[in-house]
């Protein structure tokens, strides 16, 4: 049994028992009960809150219709001495999303929010209010974060009798102060059916939209994927209660997409030019990201870093929009052709490890560094490289020249306690890359953890490219011969961080759906040489 979703209004009347039950603790935390007309502008996508850093948060909404974002928000639960800021307009050029910078907040404290619109007309009809609350982190606070990717991919959707996107639950009972978005956050390119077949014949249900039904090629199916995963109540519960950071990968966009993209033979797409595809994609992506935007520098700018004081920087890279095509990723030479993340972008990440007084630099990256992750074959025949890897197990070629070169920089700057954090493959793993093992062997150690997928389907495991000396100390994939298993099969996978104040060591767990640990590591702020 199915139903098509067109409606949000007869979504929440046509609930089974079952599902008004699962949704009533969202329903009386994220609103207040104020009753609005029935003219009154909705808030079907609940708030997001984004990119906390010292003193400031950004609290996204999304209205039905030209309206105005008011924000409250307060440091008790009774919004006594509440702040009240008249947002940003709500408008079609933006689909009716808003975002306000809070700023100013106070280090360690509770921030409670009331969000509501106000529509523009003579009589400023107010929606409903939809609350939140978050935590600023304190110079006294243990650090605690979670981070995954890929999400409502290989048609896996949302299926209201598996519970919906259960593992967003998982990652919120856990209290974490923030999550890092590794990437893949929707499947621009990945219809989702009515029903599908899962392992064992096993059948899964999902919801869908018009505007999941097929690949996004206009505007509104783009900006249609994001307002689908918001249709899941475990996801709008998690979004009023963890910040996040957001970064994205190919599947924003189309899958393994790059300059080479060529989408002349694929017939699921009328539209065959790609930088329009990557056009409204991008707009989309920016509209339903809690992000702060860059400056008119560049205003789509996704790379940035986020201070959390004298423990943490978070350093946010975007390994797709400045890469150069997917090709054999066998050059000689860096080049155009070669780039993955850039120049420019290399040099700020330079800059800003070099630079960074906090005791742990977290790496925020959209693809794996070791993975062999392939595009198909080129002209010629020959493997093609979505990633940094290229599979022949020898000395930096291609994209690894660009790698090669970070990594020996960090080397001899001593940049100490680097973690890099990931997604994209759609399991979990945990990486040492040992120069000892290396063909290319400037580098120091470091750690790499993999986790995901965050419900969609699972693969696994990669083979890995000798050149930095990968060794796999731990990963939880689908068995030898099976690929992509649906959610049912337990195998999704999110990261949890601790970072402890005292001794300020950092410790990483993958845990799967049920928030149960399947590995975990801690590293001393000494830095790991060796591995267990």
């Amino acid at each position: 049994m199915y139903r098509v979703i067109k409606n949000h209004r007869y979504f929440l009347k046509s609930t089974n028992l079952t599902a008004v039950i699962v949704a009533l603790p969202l329903l009386l935390s994220l609103t207040v009960g104020v009753a609005a007309s029935d003219d009154a502008p909705l808030m079907e996508q609940g708030i997001q809150i984004g990119d906390l850093a010292p003193g400031r948060a950004i609290i996204w909404s999304r209205a039905d219709r030209p309206s105005r974002m008011i924000v409250e928000y307060a440091y008790n639960e009774q919004f006594t001495d509440a702040t009240i800021i008249r947002g940003p307009y709500a408008m079609d050029g933006t689909d009716f999303t808003a975002r306000q910078d809070l700023v100013g907040l106070p280090e360690g404290e509770d921030v409670f929010v009331k969000v509501w619109f106000e529509d523009l007309t003579n009589a400023r009809v107010k929606s409903e209010e939809v609350t939140g609350h978050f935590h600023t982190i304190g110079k006294h606070d243990n650090i605690r974060f979670v981070w995954g990717g890929d999400t409502a991919g290989q048609g896996w959707g949302i299926n209201e009798s598996f519970g919906g996107m259960k593992i967003y639950e998982a990652m919120r009972q856990v209290e974490p102060l923030f999550f890092i978005q590794s990437g893949d956050s929707v499947y621009s390119d990945g219809p989702i059916l009515p029903s599908v077949t899962a392992e064992n014949g096993q059948i899964w249900t999902n919801l869908v939209t018009p505007e999941v039904s097929k690949v996004a090629e206009t505007q509104a199916e783009f900006r249609g994927r994001y307002k689908y995963n918001l249709l899941d109540e475990n996801l709008r519960r998690f979004n009023a209660e963890v910040p996040q950071i957001w970064q994205w990968d190919d599947h924003e966009v189309a899958n393994n997409w790059s300059d080479s993209k060529d989408l002349s033979k694929d017939p699921r797409y009328t539209v065959k030019d790609v930088p329009l595809l990557v056009a409204r994609a991008s707009r989309a992506f920016h509209e339903y990201a809690p992000l702060r935007p860059h400056d008119t520098e560049e205003s789509e700018r996704v790379y940035r870093k986020i201070s959390y004081g004298k423990l943490l920087d978070v350093f946010v890279i975007d390994m797709r929009a400045y890469r150069g095509p997917n090709t054999a990723n066998l050059q000689t030479q860096q080049s155009k052709e070669t780039a993955f993340l850039g120049d420019v972008q290399v040099a700020w990440l330079k800059n800003g490890l070099k630079h960074s007084h906090a005791t742990w630099k977290v790496i925020a990256a959209d693809m794996p560094i070791g993975l062999n992750i392939g595009d198909g074959v080129n002209a010629q025949g020959d493997a093609r490289w979505e990633a940094v890897a290229n599979g022949d197990n020898g000395p930096a070629a291609g994209r690894e020249l660009e790698m090669a070169g970070l990594l020996s920089f960090i080397k001899h700057e001593h940049v100490e306690n680097i973690v890099w954090l990931t997604a994209d493959v759609h399991y979990a793993a945990a990486h040492y890359y040992d120069p000892a093992k290396a063909k290319t062997k400037d580098f120091t150690p470091f750690w790499e953890f993999v986790a995901g997928p965050l419900n969609a389907g699972s693969f696994g495991p990669n083979s890995t490219d000798a050149t930095f000396g990968p060794q796999v100390v731990f990963s939880k994939a689908p068995p030898t011969g099976q690929v992509n298993l649906s959610p049912l099969s337990g195998l999704q996978f999110f990261g949890e961080v601790n970072i402890d104040k005292r001794s300020q060591a950092l410790t990483v767990d993958l845990k799967d759906i049920n928030g149960t640990s399947v590995f975990s590591k801690t590293l001393s702020v000494e830095g790991e040489r060796e591995h267990d």
